[in-house]
């Protein structure tokens, strides 16, 4: 795109999110069989509150959970639950406990992905409801914390640049294998920097930078179209970061290095870290937790 109308096209406002939660979770299983893993708790807040939270920060209004059967308890949680709410209330229990799971009426919408097809599969699902706006993603498996949260300081990022970001975080060499790794450009601030190819799962030796895509998006619509026409990838999947890399160089794509902490949740050891450290932070718990570990570590 070109021009003035075309660059403003790229500027629009961040208003929606889409949350891909339709996986099987089978790697926590057989805790997962019956509760979605997005439902999980990193002590007394489910993963997807997180990602929501984070969201609701960076002044993102719709969200869209594109999900799959038996998933029903996630839109649940975001849900008034009268009978819990009636009872805590006449026992004069503080109900500001629930506020973060209240979602205004008609600001969260869910889509079915009927197949397991991929991340851009579940991401073009949504191309309804995201309409020709810019949106972000959220994969909640990926925990991001820090102050601001990593989808506040991409949007004040793209409030500057406009087009496509990516969030990246800095990894040793040695792990970019198991990673997107990005190819990097002109470098716009200490924060910011340009794009200029995504590689997906590189030798090390061949890896264009240490800068690993880490899970938060922000997409302009037209990778709706992109996505369309595209044939299976990697696992027979339709890949997210084949259409983003087919988009580079026909609008302004840059990635934001995340100054925060990024926990794999997907991984068992990760969300054991995560459990651990967000832990360490709370007052209401830090001295016991952190005397239970010495404990633990002296037997």
């Amino acid at each position: 795109m070109t021009g003035s109308n075309g660059s403003q096209s790229l500027r629009k406002p961040v208003r929606k999110a889409v949350f891909p939660v339709a996986g099987m979770g089978t790697r926590f299983l057989p805790a997962t069989k019956a509760i979605p893993k997005e439902m999980l708790p990193v002590i007394d807040r489910p993963l997807i509150q997180y990602a929501v939270d984070e969201a609701r920060e960076a002044g993102i209004e719709q969200l869209i959970f594109v999900t799959g059967r038996g998933k029903t308890s996630i839109v649940e949680h975001f849900d008034t639950a009268f009978e819990l709410e009636r009872t805590m209330a006449d026992r004069g229990k503080d109900l500001s406990i629930l506020e973060p799971t209240r979602i205004l009426p008609g600001n969260l919408v869910t889509v079915r992905q009927q197949v397991p097809m991929g991340l851009g599969h579940a991401i073009w699902c949504a191309r309804a409801i995201v309409g020709d706006e810019p949106f972000a993603i959220f994969l909640p498996d990926e925990l991001m914390i820090g102050t601001p949260g990593c989808m506040k300081e991409m949007v004040e990022a793209y409030n500057e640049v406009g087009g496509n970001l990516i969030s990246v975080l800095e990894v040793p060499e040695e792990e970019v294998s198991s990673y997107g790794v990005i190819a990097p450009g002109a470098r716009i601030s200490d924060k910011l920097t340009e794009v200029t190819g995504l590689v997906e799962k590189p030798k090390r030796e061949d890896a264009p930078s240490n800068l690993i895509i880490s899970g938060r998006y922000i997409l302009q619509p037209e990778v709706m179209r992109t996505l369309e026409g595209q044939e299976k990838g990697a696992g027979g999947e339709i890949q997210l970061t084949d259409a983003m890399a087919r988009m580079i160089g026909s609008q302004p794509f840059h990635a934001v290095t995340f100054g925060g902490r990024r926990f794999d949740c997907g991984s068992k050891t990760g969300f054991v870290e995560a459990t651990l450290a967000l832990a360490l932070e709370r007052p209401d718990m830090a001295d016991e937790v952190r005397a239970i570990m010495q404990r633990l570590l002296e037997q």
